[in-house]
C-alpha cells in the first residue's frame, strides 16, 4: 500500500515539475518574440509597399452562348460592353481601382490612369 502512495506522489511531483518547466519555457519564448512583434509592427507599412500585386487593365466583356463560343475561329469578331474610346477599368488582384486608357509606351502598350477610386492611397503613407 504504502509503495503505491510513493509512486502516486512522485508521479503527481513529476508532473507539477514539468508543468512549471513548460511555463517557463513558453514565458521565456514570448519574452523573446514580444520585442520583434513590437518593432514589426511600425514597419508594416513599408512591408507592405513590398508586396507584389498584379495589375490588369480589363478591356470589357461579353456573355455569349455555348453555341457562339464554339463557332468562334481566327476571324470571329466579339462584340464587347464597352464602347470605343471608353476608358478601361483597372484591376489589382481582381478588384477594381480606378480607371484608364491605353498608350504606346515606347514599344509597350501602357496604361494612362483617369482615376483611382477603390484605392486608399493614403492608407500606404508613411
Amino acid at each position: 500500500m504504502m509503495n503505491i502512495n510513493a509512486n502516486s506522489t512522485s508521479d503527481a511531483l513529476l508532473e507539477d515539475l514539468s508543468e512549471e518547466m513548460i511555463i517557463d519555457q513558453v514565458s521565456n519564448d514570448l519574452a523573446d518574440v514580444a520585442p520583434a512583434r513590437s518593432g514589426g509592427r511600425r514597419d508594416l507599412p513599408q512591408m507592405m509597399r513590398k508586396i507584389p500585386v498584379t495589375l490588369t487593365l480589363e478591356v470589357g466583356s461579353a456573355r455569349i452562348s455555348l453555341q457562339d463560343l464554339m463557332a468562334i475561329g481566327p476571324d470571329s469578331v466579339v462584340e464587347l460592353d464597352v464602347l470605343a474610346g471608353e476608358p478601361l477599368i483597372i484591376k489589382v488582384n481582381g478588384t477594381a481601382i480606378g480607371r484608364a486608357e491605353v498608350v504606346v509606351a515606347g514599344e509597350n502598350y501602357g496604361l494612362k490612369v483617369i482615376d483611382l477610386d477603390g484605392l486608399n492611397l493614403d492608407m500606404m503613407t508613411p
